[in-house]
């Protein structure tokens, strides 16, 4: 196996993936996961380092990844939605690419080879509609560069594939398309803390995962809280006080979000990121969290005939929120010292995406939910858990009505801030006013 060596910090403690553009025969191929390192630590100031190994620990503790492996009720066979969310959103990565990546910035002088440009996906997943956003960013770079006459210089292209410590890196590896302009590493943890060394990061980019929290807040299982969610396995027609919880956990996540990519992406590094959310207006409109109270309603049913405990259904939560698209304005918005918000756009659910059955909307939400649940009760309950919710969901079929399910899209470009002021180079009007 052919291996890059390169004083580049990102590289550190990994294995590189033989790369297509340089028509290397397909082979099989190995992957090593990239964790902190001595040295990595040693970059980072002293409160960086006692944050990462906080982080460690919650990652093995809070984690929680779409269900593994190639079977019937894998993520990799249930992601339509997903997948739709990506290709709904190809044009506007395409134009963010187009007007604010300047390939010029990485070609040095021509007896200095350039360094690499280095990719995060975060939230990936196993596979394979990462690799599908991967094709399209990097592909839309590879262009700017031979619109911009520098076709020979394009430099090598890192990709950094990021989940949760318990994400099924095994299936992601082994289905890494053969034919790809760049280079692959594995990055398991969390993104609410630091994953990369300092300004080693060139772009970030994040689909669909940036709604889940990085634990349940515990006031939600505390019995002696005035915010315990008794009954129920999310906020979905919950009391104010259990609303809250999970809105300043999201606060507080977001903001180690930011925290962590601002140490992480070099300047004038871009993020393209997308944010599920709700945008129930009419009361005809049915609320994406609506699901969590059709699935908590089941595992009622079944505590009701002993199949699981009461107490177990009150101490289970999903770590997931739909937040309004004006609470993630304004936690962008608090973060200008660092980045610059080059573009927004809401993009409608129902354009994207259409839910053809029961099964295959059931399946959506097995693959999301099945590790957490098997990790909380058991997996001998999981088939029967999702045989109710298919007959819950038949009865209340609107939640699969795209045009009454309130599910949108929030497409962000951030820019990271130079030290001086950064360059005007917005997206288009149309984009930065999509509300």
């Amino acid at each position: 196996m052919t291996s890059l060596i390169t004083s580049h910090p990102i590289f550190m403690a990994t294995t590189v993936i033989s790369q297509s553009q340089h028509n290397f025969p397909p082979r099989r191929v190995q992957l090593q996961l990239l964790r902190p390192t001595t040295r990595m630590l040693a970059l980072s100031i002293k409160s960086d380092h006692e944050i990462m190994r906080q982080q460690m620990v919650a990652d093995e503790d809070e984690s929680f990844a779409m269900k593994g492996g190639e079977g019937p009720h894998s993520y990799a066979k249930n992601s339509i939605v997903q997948k739709g969310l990506i290709d709904g959103s190809k044009r506007l990565i395409n134009e963010a690419i187009s007007k604010c990546f300047d390939p010029k910035e990485h070609i040095h002088g021509d007896d200095e080879p350039s360094t690499p440009i280095c990719i995060a996906d975060l939230g990936c997943s196993t596979g394979p509609n990462t690799f599908c956003a991967m094709q399209t960013i990097t592909e839309a770079i590879e262009s700017q560069f031979q619109s911009h006459g520098l076709a020979s210089q394009i430099p090598e292209i890192q990709v950094l594939f990021n989940d949760q410590v318990s994400n099924d890196f095994n299936t992601l590896i082994k289905n890494l398309p053969q034919q790809r302009n760049y280079y692959a590493t594995a990055v398991p943890g969390s993104f609410c803390g630091r994953l990369f060394p300092k300004q080693t990061i060139h772009l970030v980019h994040s689909s669909a995962a940036l709604c889940w929290l990085s634990k349940v807040p515990n006031e939600i299982t505390d019995s002696d809280s005035s915010a315990h969610n008794k009954g129920r396995i999310h906020y979905t027609d919950a009391p104010k006080q259990v609303v809250d919880a999970y809105a300043a956990q999201y606060r507080k996540d977001m903001g180690n979000f930011l925290h962590a990519r601002a140490q992480e992406v070099v300047e004038n590094g871009l993020m393209l990121l997308q944010f599920p959310l709700s945008n129930v207006v009419l009361d005809s409109d049915v609320d994406p969290a609506k699901v969590f109270e059709l699935i908590g309603n089941c595992l009622m049913d079944m505590a009701k005939v002993g199949v699981v405990s009461e107490d177990k259904v009150d101490s289970f939560n999903v770590p997931l929120i739909y937040p309004p698209v004006k609470d993630v304005k304004e936690i962008l918005e608090g973060c200008d010292e660092c980045f610059s918000i080059e573009g927004m756009e809401i993009l409608q659910f129902k354009n994207m995406v259409s839910l053809p059955t029961v099964q295959i909307f059931v399946s959506w939400f097995r693959a999301a939910l099945q590790g957490m649940i098997e990790k909380h009760f058991g997996a001998e309950i999981v088939d029967e858990l999702f045989e109710r919710f298919a007959e819950k969901v038949k009865e209340f079929p609107d939640i699969m009505d795209t045009d009454k399910l309130k599910l949108d899209v929030l497409f962000v470009l951030l820019r990271r801030k130079t030290k001086n002021k950064p360059k005007a180079m917005a997206m288009s009007n149309a984009h930065i006013n999509g509300f």
